[in-house]
């Protein structure tokens, strides 16, 4: 059953057009804004949320609707406007309300609807509610909250780290719950969305049939394997009569097709002037392993503004001394996307940079181009330290609801300051075969220590031995 519904129109929705969706369930509907307007929606007249639709989104950045929506997705040329209408999934007509209003934009304006067989035009009469109760207020993309959790329920092909997602992340981190997002087992997520839910109590919930196994709840995790089943206002593991938590037979490993993900995990510090530019470690990165600078960039995705350091730059300034969080993605025939966090420290500013890029089987993953490019980071852009890794996971770099085995680490640097730190003399001889490739200044070098190809996992052990010795110190 589809929840969401996003129209894909070549011209921004005007507030008139907006209006003539909003009258898809007749005129006794009532309208509501939330967010300083940035959210419009449409309700029973006793109160119930039917639809909520956000503020039309310009999308300049080519292939981010094959990527969230599906290759098969044919949407208009860039820049097109994304506008979103959310259903509720208490009202049994919402999704019907949310596929009228989504029809009737791209009728006015020219376009496509996802998914295509939500789109129509008809005025879908809205049943009162004789249940008597007071609806609850939650916030626009939960469906249900309690004291320990926030339920989002997402019937997408991909789960992206979205504005409705990331709202509904942040309400729960403010409340003390835990965010839990519900999806079937055919959804994937993308590295910002699989990010965010990192630690507990977040969880990643996949649906299935029963099992069959006796006692099988027919949830999982999809992130660990725990079979799950509903206690308390939250999804908790399932455990046997002896406390051992059931795993998913689901959840076991896809066999290797030979796809592969190189990950960077880079972490860069400037000293705060009004004239630092920052995102040039990620753009650097970019071009070093893909040949061109990241095709967009935003605060959520779909990313949709074109590449730019100085406007990246003035969002950041503009939030200090808050945190940024940013996405990056590149052009669709390389998958390459980054997350950027920046944050405002005693030290100066600094940048944490998740960057995965995917490679099918019958192409070379660059694994040469990473000694030149901590060479260059080292010695332009402040590096702190660089962790190279290697795995085995999907070219489209995103996340199934299956084992995946972790990235294996290839190469670990560390930049001059990192170094002067800890001191040239201990950090040049770790209990490795190698020593370290030294880079910049003989007496103020980076070092860059090799630890394995990325397919034996021997490089966990070396990483793990170079650790224990530079803490040493």
């Amino acid at each position: 059953m589809t929840r969401d519904v996003i129209a894909l129109t070549r011209t921004m929705p005007d507030a008139k057009t907006v209006l003539a969706g909003l009258f898809a369930g007749g005129p006794d509907l009532e309208v509501r804004t939330l967010a300083d307007g940035a959210v419009v929606q449409l309700c029973a007249p006793d109160g119930r949320t039917l639809v909520s639709v956000e503020a039309p989104m310009l999308v300049h950045t080519q292939g981010e609707a094959q990527r969230l929506l599906g290759p098969e997705v044919v949407a208009p040329d860039v820049p097109f406007w994304w506008t979103e209408a959310r259903a509720s999934t208490a009202v049994e007509e919402a999704e019907r309300l949310a596929g009228s209003f989504a029809g009737r934009l791209t009728t006015v304006l020219g376009g496509t609807v996802w998914p295509p067989e939500a789109a129509h035009t008809d005025v879908v009469p809205v049943a009162p509610d004789e249940s008597g109760g007071a609806p609850a207020a939650t916030p626009p993309a939960v469906d249900a909250l309690t004291d320990e959790a926030a339920v989002v329920i997402q019937d997408r092909p991909v789960i992206a780290m979205t504005s409705w997602l990331s709202d509904a992340l942040r309400e729960a981190t403010i409340g003390d719950r835990g965010l839990t997002i519900v999806t079937p087992p055919h959804a994937t997520l993308t590295l910002p969305t699989r990010i965010a839910l990192h630690g507990h109590p977040n969880r990643w919930v996949v649906q299935l049939p029963d099992s069959g196994r006796p006692g099988s709840s027919g949830y999982y995790d999809g992130l660990s394997g725990a079979e799950l089943h509903w206690q308390g206002g939250a999804f908790t593991p399932t455990r046997d009569a002896d406390g051992t938590t059931r795993v998913a037979e689901s959840f076991r490993p896809a066999p290797d097709d030979g796809e592969r993900q190189l990950i960077l995990n880079i972490r860069t510090r400037h000293d705060a002037d009004e004239h630092l530019v920052l995102g040039g470690a990620l753009e650097a990165a970019f071009r070093r392993l893909t040949g061109a600078p990241p095709a967009g960039w935003s605060t959520a995705e779909p990313v949709s503004l074109p590449w730019s350091l100085r406007q990246l730059t003035g969002l950041a300034r503009s939030r200090a001394p808050q945190p940024t969080w940013l996405v990056a993605v590149g052009d669709p025939g390389r998958p390459a996307l980054a997350t950027v966090s920046v944050t405002r420290t005693t030290s100066g500013v600094e940048e944490d940079i998740t960057l995965a890029l995917g490679y099918g089987p019958d192409e070379a993953v660059p694994m040469d181009a990473v000694q030149p490019l901590a060479e260059a980071l080292a010695a332009e852009h402040g590096l702190t330290s660089m962790l190279t890794s290697l795995r085995v996971a999907r070219r489209d770099l995103t996340v199934p609801p299956r084992f995946e085995a972790p990235p294996v680490p290839l190469a670990f640097t560390l930049g001059p300051d990192a170094v002067r730190g800890i001191g040239l003399a201990h950090a040049a001889c770790p209990p490795l075969d190698a020593a370290p490739l030294r880079f910049g200044s003989a007496a103020d070098p980076a070092l860059h220590y090799p630890l394995g190809n990325g397919s034996d996992s021997v490089g966990w052990e070396r990483l793990r031995e170079l650790m224990d010795h530079l803490k040493a110190a």
